[in-house]
């Protein structure tokens, strides 16, 4: 026995000798197969000086991951690039997420910007389709295998089921059925999104994100609520970045993400916004990684955590962030000429909020059985489970009433339509109500 035991045991020695020349013969992107790459995919999508605070967030967010670790050729920014030479700018060049910070536009590698910052971009990207994004922007693509980590982090305004982009809005049907057939091409092996915009958590609750797929979401909101700008500036005269992201990213700043797991920060992140319930969707199990696993790359060095002086943190809901600019502003104004210019914008922008709510008002009543139907679908909110009748009303009503990719007022109401759809009113009289209060 002691004989079998001695030839046994040198010949697992010969198998770890002969093996080992072998594993030094692996190419770096051989290794890399084996053990996973770390991807990112960054979107603001807004656009608008108004809009500072989307465009600052993702900007830090590159400066995070880009400082954790992740190579730059496995990060992949969307935005419109129309702030940092703004000509309302102050500091051409240099765009800033909280009073006194710093540079975070600095070195950030845009790769579609402009009309190119689209759903269908956003999309094609995500899911690695190279032919669909050929000659748009740099044309990259997260080219992601089974091993591999994916972050997504998206800023900007939301709806029940939406997320918008300057022109378009992506549909959260569209997006789940993206992560779906990713996660069927085996795409990747885990990813993770950080959702900024209103009503964020109507893109994952109720059962849309599976928790089988090996995706783990956290939200700036639940479905039904506004999410928030913080940090004003009087000398930019804007919102320098929203509550949530502001609230991961600063913490990202100052933990060791070789230890801290994505359940920690986001109980953290779920604390210090007060203003809205930050929510988490998927897989929880992923939840227990480290947050380096997503916002850095392996055996990253750890940088110097920043200290932060607070600042106040002024938060104001979403859609009343530009008559928050210009009250601001009327505030700080110095002459006649100047306030009765700011009392113009403010008449001007509270007429546009009566003309929504009496348009979706009319909308309703028109579309409802009766009085007591229309008083009830005004005064409610129901969870959206018809898409078929919501997604059409939408788009008539962006199209015949209000850009709602460009009136962040507008898409706190398409609830609405929501409940009509829910209440089984046909989308066909949905439409015709649209059609005949939007006319002109």
């Amino acid at each position: 026995n002691m004989a079998m035991l001695r030839v046994s045991v040198l010949f697992s020695l010969g198998c770890l000798v002969l093996s080992s020349p072998f594993d030094n013969n692996l190419t770096d992107e051989k290794k890399a197969e084996a053990t996973g790459v770390h991807w990112a995919l960054i979107v603001a999508g807004s656009n608008g000086w108004y809009n500072y605070r989307h465009q600052a967030d993702a900007c830090h967010a590159y400066q995070i991951l880009k400082g954790h670790g992740i190579p730059a050729d496995n990060i992949i920014t969307m935005m419109y690039d129309d702030i940092a030479n703004n000509q309302e700018n102050p500091t051409p060049g240099i765009i800033i997420n909280r009073p006194g910070g710093d540079d975070v536009y600095k070195g950030v590698q845009i790769d579609y910007k402009g009309e190119d910052v689209t759903p269908e971009v956003f999309l094609s990207v995500l899911q690695g389709k190279e032919q669909a994004v050929n000659g748009v922007g740099t044309g990259r693509v997260i080219k992601s295998g089974p091993n591999d980590r994916i972050f997504v982090n998206f800023v900007d305004h939301g709806a029940p089921g939406i997320l918008a982009f300057p022109a378009d809005e992506l549909r959260a049907r569209d997006l789940i059925a993206a992560i779906n057939s990713m996660y069927q091409a085996k795409k990747y092996k885990e990813m993770v999104m950080y959702i900024e915009a209103c009503e964020s958590g109507s893109m994952f609750s109720d059962g849309l994100l599976p928790d089988n797929v090996n995706v783990f979401a956290t939200t700036a909101a639940n479905a039904e609520e506004s999410s928030y700008a913080c940090y004003f500036d009087n000398e930019r005269k804007t919102y320098l970045g929203d509550v949530y992201s502001v609230k991961w990213m600063e913490d990202s700043d100052q933990e060791d993400l070789s230890s801290e797991t994505l359940q920690k920060q986001y109980r953290i992140v779920k604390k210090e916004t007060n203003t809205s319930h930050v929510m988490e969707y998927g897989d929880m199990s992923i939840s227990k990684e480290v947050v380096g696993n997503f916002q850095g790359d392996d055996g990253f060095t750890k940088p110097e955590p920043k200290v932060l002086p607070p600042v106040q943190l002024d938060a104001v809901p979403s859609e009343q962030v530009p008559l928050a600019i210009l009250s601001h502003q009327l505030a700080a104004a110095t002459n006649p000429e100047q306030e009765s210019r700011l009392l113009e914008q403010i008449t001007a922008i509270k007429e546009m909020h009566k003309s929504v709510v009496d348009k979706m008002a009319a909308i309703v009543k028109t579309a409802s059985r009766d009085e007591r139907q229309a008083t009830r679908i005004l005064a409610t909110r129901y969870k959206l489970t018809n898409f078929d009748c919501y997604e059409p009303a939408v788009e008539l009503f962006d199209e015949r009433c209000f850009d709602i990719s460009q009136n962040d007022y507008a898409l706190r109401h398409l609830y609405k339509l929501v409940n009509l759809c829910e209440e089984q009113v046909a989308v066909e009289t949905i439409m015709a109500a649209i059609a005949q209060v939007c006319h002109q």
